[in-house]
């Protein structure tokens, strides 16, 4: 059981690992600007519609930006199974290991925090009152937080348990076959 979670932990390094690189290339085109202005980007049929500057920094990066919706798309599905990565983890050690059960809260706490900087799924609800800047400021203090717990974990257990080639050869083969699993 202690080695599956291993497994598991050092599938969670490389799975935000490309979160991370996907998610420093999507800074360099999003802006997080809470205030509304009418859409003007290359999409017609949105043209003239009222949205958060947010919104539609993201709108253009998906759609003008080089490899743009790739990135977002890559990004989102790496967190979405960073966040099932770090349920099945902290179950894996049967709720005992506190980087386990901070890194399960840090993933779910990023998640919504990076819905809530786009300014998307929140929007009209009490949760998206709160301005995006604050939204944006969480996702990347809790995300810089749980890279932290995710490498001082994963080098605790590569010190009671070494990491063979063979180890990390089939961590980044799983990894790569969840990512491409339908």
């Amino acid at each position: 059981m202690e080695r599956a979670r291993q497994l598991v932990g050092e599938m969670l390094v490389y799975c935000f690992a490309i979160v991370l690189i996907t998610g420093a290339y999507l800074t360099f085109f999003y802006n997080p600007d809470g205030g509304t202005a009418p859409y003007s980007g290359s999409y017609t049929p949105l043209h003239g519609v009222e949205m958060s500057g947010a919104y539609e920094s993201v709108l253009r990066l998906s759609m003008e930006s080089p490899s743009g919706l790739l990135a977002r798309q890559t990004h989102y599905r790496f967190s979405t199974l960073l966040v099932i990565g770090a349920v099945i983890w902290a179950l894996l050690g049967l709720f005992r290991y506190l980087p386990a059960l901070l890194g399960l809260g840090l993933a779910l706490l990023s998640g919504l925090a990076g819905f809530g900087a786009v300014d998307d799924l929140l929007s009209g609800t009490v949760l998206g009152r709160i301005p995006v800047l604050v939204w944006y400021v969480l996702h990347l203090l809790t995300s810089l937080t749980m890279a932290a717990v995710l490498v001082i974990s994963a080098r605790q257990e590569a010190a009671r348990r070494p990491r063979t080639p063979e180890f990390v050869v089939l961590t980044l083969a799983l990894t790569a076959l969840v990512f491409f699993w339908r």
